[in-house]
């Protein structure tokens, strides 16, 4: 393919909002996380509907080009990568169509604003053979990939419990009423669309004071782990006996930070798309299944089928069994 050499892959990218804007800030600083990357991203084309705000971000964040119809981006020989950043409402046909003119593909969550529509988009996606990855960006927190392998060593022992909540407070403001979140038919399933449930959860986005404060903690037979989104470079952890001790995620060996500074030097929430975006480069580059550290289309579709029947729920019928699709 023309689209991807052994050095460089061209990057197509529909939206230029809030994920536009970090994920095309990911493009241009992962060179920095290693050099060389698995492959160098080319900037090539940039998509939106709206030609002075789409010619605006295409200047600001670094595009040879723009376009209004994100089918220029599909048709476009030189782009090897479709990165959707779009609203929920245009995540399901780009990223089908993309696939299958042969177009590796990140797209943010939720995959589709249906359970039926998020699984279409896994199959299609899948059977084209593409690379697929469903931006769980918080899975490359250096701190939250410590708490995955302190599980997977079984220091905590036999899991026994876990809770978590995703709380914050932008909704209280009454400015942001016409935003395209609140709006269904683009947005699907809101904050439990967008963000999920495992086990014991909270998500609110009308919280005063809880900016973006995504919380959780996993308890097991031998110890805990709990973490704090506003305090991502620290994990703490229990043994099981005298409290909790906190881990400053820092050390050349806690994961990804052999890439970064010295110890002791923090990372930001702008560094977990830069990790994403080298793991799923490295994927295509050799080939491999972005599983099991990034999260594929399959593993963006479970959640929606639950967030469905949590909605039944909502809506006045009880309690619901929980099942895969319908």
């Amino acid at each position: 393919m023309d689209n991807v050499t052994d050095r460089t892959i061209g990057i197509g990218m529909l939206g230029y909002g809030f994920m536009g804007r970090a994920h095309s800030s990911t493009l241009r600083q992962v060179r920095h996380m290693t050099w060389p990357p698995p492959l160098i991203p080319e900037l090539v084309s940039i998509a939106g509907r709206t030609e002075d705000a789409v010619t605006a971000a295409a200047e600001e964040f670094g595009f040879a080009e723009h376009v209004t119809d994100w089918r220029a981006l599909v048709a476009d020989a030189r782009i090897g990568l479709f990165d959707n950043t779009g609203p929920n409402s245009v995540h399901v046909e780009p990223s089908i169509a993309a696939a299958e003119a042969g177009k590796h593909i990140v797209c943010e969550k939720p995959l589709g604003l249906t359970a039926d529509d998020s699984y279409e988009a896994w199959q299609r996606v899948r059977a084209a053979g593409v690379k697929h990855m469903c931006a769980f960006n918080y899975r490359f927190v250096p701190a939250v990939r410590l708490a995955r392998e302190l599980v997977a060593a079984g220091e905590l022992g036999e899991i026994v419990h876990f809770r978590a909540a995703y709380l914050q407070d932008w909704l209280v403001d009454p400015s942001v009423a016409n935003l395209w979140r609140l709006d269904k038919s683009v947005a699907g399933s809101g904050a439990l669309g967008d963000l999920g449930a495992l086990g014991t959860i909270e998500a609110s986005r009308s919280c005063p004071g809880r900016r973006n404060s995504l919380r959780f903690e996993i308890n097991g037979t031998g110890g805990s782990v709990a973490f704090n989104m506003e305090r991502l470079n620290e994990l703490e952890w229990s043994e099981g006996t005298g409290g909790f001790r906190m881990i400053l995620v820092t050390d050349r060996d806690h994961p990804f930070m052999q890439n970064w500074w010295p110890p002791g030097h923090i990372l930001g929430w702008e560094h977990t798309f830069v990790h994403e975006l080298h793991h799923s480069l490295g994927a295509i580059r050799d080939d491999r299944d972005v599983a099991p550290h990034g999260a594929t289309f399959e593993d963006g579709l479970p959640r929606r089928g639950g967030v469905r029947r949590d909605r039944r729920s909502a809506d006045g019928q009880g309690r619901v069994l929980v099942s895969y699709r319908d």
